[in-house]
């Protein structure tokens, strides 16, 4: 797991960036990568010009030694790599590559990826069973690529800066904002259009848009190929996907056992580590199923359990339990209201983000106690939920919703998005209009910009999945997903620990997707959700994670909202963007108002970030 950074214009001309450049924005992400950097220029044309500029900052997991460090580069110098990630099938890939006479000179994956990418061009991206984020560059034809994991586990953003005098257009890239931001070239000003729908999705992307103006996100299983060998002197990019979901087929007889058949290999497959590996354990049923495998396959495992202090019946003392039924060498990160208020404005002012849900500072807490014991990788239950149906409340509301829609005929279900869009708002959309200054609110044409991306979004579900309950669980998994994957990697990253998730995996995805709601989704039963999970492992984790209800690390922090209420009324950024009377009426009654509070605060302590 790593940091990655790049900058790249016209083949023969300059990117402008010094060493010293190059090298303080890289370590902006030190806490993705303490255990080495490195940087590599593209061999410069006549004039001494290079044109592209790849750093890396290191996380060593698989082969520790120096001889995994990036920048990697083949034997020829033709092909460069900076990659964030682990590949999952690197041994199948590895022994394909030998086989074609590729020599390996190291056991990491990076060359792995490398070699593939060199042989096979984009091609290899489907043969990639992993998480990743990488960075390619071909120096013979001046074709950089870059590409994020199909399920969009690791992050990838980008920045195009256009040509200004005498200097070339740029391309900027990095695995967080920051070093794109701080970069002089880029302006820093916040997307109004993205911060609006912040205030609605607690997502801090919209698509491909960011928080930030003009700076980019790869989307899950997107590929840009950027052409660099331009006779102009322009820069072209070409926006495509390199995976796209499963179409729905049949139930097979057999489906609780090939489940647990892949859940068994993924979960080997994901544990593969040359440092020590951990779980991440609520007590509820997905981190239970992975932490048995693990145990199955390891003995004894670490297990870390974080959550509200003093809470009865929640996820400490349910992991506690379950830990304890399955042998597992046990520690718990308790979160107080005091660590909360301290921690939540650290974390944004560390990402330079707001956060998204409130238990990002349990995840974080989590991490900072395993990475203090040693632990360098923990498995996560992300990605069961949005495969599988787990959210029972959202599903059963979908449900009522196609049944009133078009009872059973189809009528009216093509707006599907607009039941996710306001089932799920924090800041519903009516009440923005009073919220929001007036001026802000007609500059974003009603926030035309989230109703489109939704409409567009749900539209997609319906063609892959099909209509009715398999387009909303579609929808959770290509837009709800995402967000929760990047919180987690932004959480455990800044404490330097690499999270890894056998459920939100290619392979599971591929396997289980097709599979027709009736394996995943029983209102008839109790528990509804994950119906097929739950078959697959009675008998196999303990009870109570099989009937225990959805949690996942939640805090009550509706009442530990009001220590950081007052910043709102101090924001410069909220001033601007809300109306005086909503300011006023959240700050004097924060939990009251949580649903308000939440996004509003956190766009208050990221607006104190970047314009105090």
């Amino acid at each position: 797991m790593c940091g990655v950074l790049g900058f790249a214009t016209v083949g023969g001309l300059d990117t402008g960036v010094s060493d010293t450049l190059a090298g303080r924005l890289r370590d902006l992400m030190t806490h993705r990568g303490p255990d080495g950097a490195g940087l590599w220029r593209a061999p410069p044309a006549p004039n001494g010009a290079s044109n592209v500029v790849l750093a890396h900052r290191r996380l060593a997991v698989i082969d520790t030694s120096a001889a995994g460090a990036q920048p990697m580069t083949t034997a020829d110098r033709r092909f460069a790599l900076v990659y964030n990630g682990e590949l999952y099938n690197d041994a199948e890939v590895r022994g394909e590559l030998t086989a074609l006479g590729e020599r390996f000179t190291t056991t990491c994956d990076t060359q792995t990826v490398l070699l593939a990418l060199a042989r096979w061009g984009v091609a290899a991206l489907p043969r990639f069973r992993g998480m990743f984020a990488l960075a390619f560059y071909d120096t013979r034809e001046r074709i950089l690529l870059l590409a994020r994991d199909p399920l969009g586990v690791k992050p990838m953003f980008y920045f195009v800066a256009p040509r200004e005098g005498d200097r070339p257009p740029l391309v900027i890239f990095a695995s967080e904002p920051r070093p794109i931001l701080e970069h002089p070239r880029v302006p820093c000003r916040p997307d109004l259009a993205v911060a609006s729908a912040y205030l609605t999705t607690i997502r801090t992307t919209l698509g491909e848009r960011t928080l930030f103006e003009g700076v980019r996100t790869l989307r899950p299983g997107e590929l840009l190929r950027i052409d660099l060998g331009s006779p102009d002197g322009a820069i072209r990019l070409e926006l495509s996907s390199h995976w796209t979901g499963p179409r729905p087929g049949a139930a097979p007889p057999d489906a609780p056992e090939r489940l647990r058949r892949a859940l068994t290999d993924s979960v080997r497959a994901h544990r593969r580590s040359d440092v020590p590996a951990c779980t991440l354990l609520s007590g509820g049923l997905d981190s239970a199923v992975i932490t048995t495998l693990a145990s199955a396959q390891a003995g004894t495992v670490r297990t870390y359990a974080s959550g509200a202090e003093d809470d009865p019946g929640g996820d400490l003392e349910s992991a506690s339990v379950v830990a304890a039924a399955l042998g597992a060498r046990h520690a718990a990160a308790p979160v107080s209201a005091r660590l909360f208020a301290d921690r939540w404005p650290e974390l944004t002012g560390s990402m330079g983000l707001p956060l998204s849900t409130p238990n990002e500072v349990a995840i974080n807490h989590l991490a900072r106690r395993l990475r203090a014991d040693g632990q360098v990788v923990a498995l996560s239950g992300e990605g069961a939920d949005e495969l599988l149906a787990g959210y029972e409340s959202p599903m059963s509301a979908a449900l009522d919703w196609e049944a009133r829609a078009g009872a059973g005929s189809g009528a009216g279900r093509g707006d599907g998005w607009r039941h996710q869009l306001h089932a799920g708002a924090w800041m519903p959309l009516e009440l923005k209009a009073a919220f929001l200054n007036p001026h802000v609110w007609k500059a974003l044409e009603s926030d035309a910009a989230l109703t489109s991306f939704y409409r567009g979004e749900f539209a997609a579900c319906v063609a892959e999945a099909g209509p009715g309950l398999a387009a909303h669980l579609r929808f959770q998994r290509r837009v709800n997903l995402p967000g929760l994957l990047q919180r987690l990697d932004s959480a455990t990253m800044l404490a330097s620990v690499e999270s890894r998730t056998p459920f939100a995996d290619r392979v599971m995805a591929e396997l289980v997707e097709p599979w027709p709601m009736t394996l995943k989704f029983d209102p008839a039963r109790v528990p509804a959700g994950k119906v097929v999970l739950r078959d697959a492992f009675t008998g196999r984790v303990p009870d109570l994670a099989l009937t225990r209800p959805k949690a996942s690390f939640p805090l009550p922090f509706q009442g530990w909202l009001a220590p950081a209420a007052p910043v709102l009324g101090a924001s410069r950024l909220c001033g601007e963007v809300f109306a005086p009377s909503a300011l006023e009426m959240v700050e004097r009654d924060p939990a009251r108002h949580w649903r308000l509070a939440w996004p509003m605060i956190n766009l208050a302590l990221w607006g104190r970030v970047w314009w105090p």
